[in-house]
């Protein structure tokens, strides 16, 4: 039973101390850390059209999709599935600022 109790305890503090932690450079880094393991240069410019330069295609966008949920804890809705929410490292930082914002307003 305390087992139970001690993973709920750590899970929501760990939401917490995220919620507190992050920041838009703070994602960007998480996003650049994450496209490393795919592309060479991730020295990208911020603002960089990541559809439109060809590092992301239709297929690696629901990696990255999935990694900003895992990462973030976060839910990405159909609501959510609009390209200008994840156009470029500036745009999926502001989208996860934008959920995390709504989530601790519920």
């Amino acid at each position: 039973m305390r087992s139970c109790w001690a993973v709920r305890l750590a899970r929501a503090f760990i939401a917490i101390k995220r919620e507190f932690d992050v920041d838009a450079d703070a994602i960007v880094s998480k996003i650049r850390e994450f496209l490393g393991q795919f592309i060479s240069d991730t020295d990208l410019d911020p603002d960089i059209n990541l559809f439109e330069s060809g590092l992301v295609n239709s297929l690696f966008a629901m990696q990255l999709l999935l990694h900003v949920e895992q990462e973030f804890g976060l839910e990405v809705t159909n609501e959510d599935l609009d390209i200008k929410n994840f156009r470029s490292l500036n745009a999926i930082a502001e989208f996860v600022i934008r959920k995390l914002g709504a989530r601790t307003e519920a």
